[in-house]
């Protein structure tokens, strides 16, 4: 039995504490948390705590919190010698401070509190010295089968391909939307389409998988389209986006 600690309430602390709370070979013995009322939803008032002396002994300790908070709360930790890990994408292995070992558990997702996900799916990126890796590879191994190693130098890469990959495409949608709207064209229209581009890309490499006015030339239809985007705030998204595909067809 790995027994865990949770250090965070955020999206990644929630879902992290739903999937280790029921699953086998994991004991989650605690979550700290600010404001313990954050997370009276998910566990009863024994399980959290906001001091961090009353953090038990556990064979891991996760650290769930904003980027910035790592180093300051890891250094505030009032024990020495315990495997202490971060779920930053971006961050190193170093931002794990004071006198404990170090290391990272990266969940490559997007989360959100109301919606469930299928962990067995996600890919979990971990680092650690040599004698813990295997300890994070078990606990990962309990919720996913879809584990790497992975050192902060290529996850930090990783992250910067994940944010085109989630945030933009998102970003993109809010767009389609908002310009659907203005004629009153409902977003579900535009579902099946999201759905088999994504689908595409899951037996296809991207590059191959691209359809559309830019890659076919057409600057009739980019023409027209800019046009129609004159006064919109997405007009320069659609002309950046669209040489963005022509240079990357010239390569």
């Amino acid at each position: 039995m790995i027994r865990v600690v949770i250090l965070g309430s955020g999206n990644v602390a929630q879902h992290f504490i739903r999937a280790f709370g029921r699953a086998s070979g994991v004991d989650l013995l605690k979550v700290w948390a600010r404001h313990p009322q954050d997370l009276s939803h998910l566990l009863a008032a024994d399980k959290i705590t906001s001091s961090l002396e009353e953090l038990p002994m556990a064979d891991v300790y996760i650290i769930s919190v904003l980027d910035d908070a790592i180093a300051g709360l890891s250094a505030a930790l009032p024990f020495a010698n315990r495997l202490v890990v971060h779920t930053s994408g971006t961050k190193s292995i170093d931002e794990i401070r004071g006198a404990n070992r170090s290391g990272v558990f990266y969940p490559l997702q997007t989360f959100s509190k109301t919606r469930l996900v299928d962990y067995s799916q996600i890919p979990f990126c971990l680092e650690a010295d040599s004698g813990d890796i295997d300890l994070l590879k078990k606990l990962a191994a309990t919720v996913s089968s879809n584990i790497y190693e992975m050192d902060s130098d290529r996850r930090k890469t990783l992250h910067v391909a994940a944010v085109f990959v989630s945030n933009f495409v998102n970003h993109l949608y809010v767009a389609a939307k908002e310009i659907a709207a203005q004629k009153q064209i409902p977003f579900d229209v535009l579902k099946p389409l999201i759905m088999e581009t994504a689908a595409k890309v899951q037996t296809l490499d991207p590059r191959l998988a691209q359809t559309g006015p830019a890659i076919r030339r057409d600057q009739g239809t980019v023409a027209a389209h800019l046009e129609y985007l004159k006064d919109s705030p997405y007009a320069l998204l659609y002309q950046i986006i669209t040489q963005s595909i022509q240079h990357e067809q010239k390569l």
